[in-house]
């Protein structure tokens, strides 16, 4: 992933040191701010790729920081509220934010509007676009499709977790990955259900996408081989 500069605005000392933690493990840089007058304030200094918007905030609020940036720029926004979820995601919409996310929420879910908002803007990295081909299935990282070449070109439907956990284990063929691993990037750091969850994507999986060599590593977890 390329590096990016995120501008994460939230009052939640709490809730922005647990964002700003993931954040910065997708290997991003990250400035919070904890109100809105010094938000205020960058906006008129280097731009970052991407802002994160909490809506309720001290001094200048959400809206107005949303229609300034607007008027600097084209820089991507995330508004992020727990009040009216419905009003403020039209006013959002309306306003220019490219996508919204209402209170609570996982940060796990942040991270991927995120990657899918700054790829969508910037482009993905040489390997992010690079597609994988495999037993006839043909999975495409970026836009988070599957084609079954041996199935007239279908789509294969998958949900998110599936996505991922498909993502995660096609992206290094033969590599094993533990159930701890696999949990983490699916699900989040903060999961904390039982590792059969994990069991049950695999099932889906493998009956969705029978050709998959998805081999059980009996004790530690799965890895996908090449055959």
């Amino acid at each position: 992933m390329s590096e990016y500069l995120v501008h994460l605005v939230e009052d939640e000392a709490n809730l922005s040191e647990v964002l700003k933690a993931y954040l910065e493990k997708e290997g991003w840089s990250v400035r919070v701010f904890t109100d809105g007058n010094a938000a205020q304030e960058a906006i008129s200094e280097q731009q970052p790729h991407l802002w994160i918007l909490d809506i309720m905030l001290p001094g200048t609020d959400g809206y107005q920081l949303l229609k300034q940036i607007k008027e600097k720029g084209d820089t991507p926004v995330i508004f992020i509220s727990a009040r009216d979820q419905d009003l403020d995601r039209v006013l959002g919409l309306e306003m220019g934010s490219d996508d919204y996310l209402a209170k609570p929420f996982l940060p796990q879910e942040l991270i991927i509007r995120a990657k899918k908002l700054l790829n969508r803007v910037y482009g993905s990295s040489s390997q992010e676009q690079r597609k994988i081909e495999i037993n006839h299935y043909v999975i495409d990282p970026v836009g988070r499709t599957v084609i079954d070449q041996e199935n007239n070109d279908e789509s294969v439907d998958l949900t998110t977790k599936e996505m991922d956990l498909i993502l995660l284990l096609t992206g290094d063929i033969g590599k094993a990955f533990s159930r701890e691993r696999i949990i983490e990037h699916v699900w989040g750091e903060n999961y904390f259900g039982s590792e059969r969850a994990v069991d049950d994507v695999v099932r889906r999986v493998r009956k969705k996408m029978p050709r998959i060599h998805l081999e059980t590593l009996y004790g530690y977890g799965y890895r996908v081989l090449s055959s």
